[in-house]
């Protein structure tokens, strides 16, 4: 018999500058980055970690990772722990084709109609200001489509807010 249980998901974006990506999926989602290995949240007197890349940057130059190489990987998380972790890793090649996977970020839950593409109106303009691309409106056409709007990262990866 085999295992059925729900397993957690990863998803991982290739990039060339993990860290910009990693900051601008942490505003998209209200996601953070995480800390290294052993370095605690909140320092003795409670003030919480202030800058996780300064904390990454400190945590591979203890174990002599060469500077040009400390921007190899990020990540970004869900405070809560219930959406999937976001991995970003450096690689050569430029992306060259549209994505066959993408991101829906859910940005106007149970609304419809004019008030529904006015949120996502609003989000879109909110992700532009950090680095977003709008690339299309999709408009609603009850009863099936709600309507949509497509964008792409600071890299070029596509992603819908919905």
């Amino acid at each position: 018999m085999t295992d059925t249980a729900a397993r957690t998901v990863q998803i991982t974006f290739d990039a060339h500058d993990p860290r910009a990506l990693a900051l601008f999926w942490c505003e998209a989602l209200g996601y953070a980055v995480p800390l290294p290995p052993g370095v605690p949240a909140a320092s003795p007197g409670g003030e919480p970690h202030q800058d996780p890349f300064r904390a990454w940057e400190e945590f591979l130059a203890r174990l002599g990772v060469p500077p040009e190489h400390r921007n190899g990987r990020a990540a970004a998380e869900d405070p809560a722990g219930l959406g999937p972790r976001l991995f970003f890793q450096r690689v050569p090649e430029g992306k060259s084709v549209k994505n066959r996977v993408h991101p829906d970020v859910r940005a106007a839950p149970g609304l419809a109609g004019e008030e529904r593409m006015d949120a996502l109106e609003a989000e879109c303009a909110r992700l532009i200001a950090v680095g977003a691309r709008r690339l299309e409106r999709v408009d609603p056409d009850p009863p099936l489509e709600a309507g949509f709007i497509v964008m792409a990262d600071p890299e070029g990866n596509e992603f819908c807010l919905d």
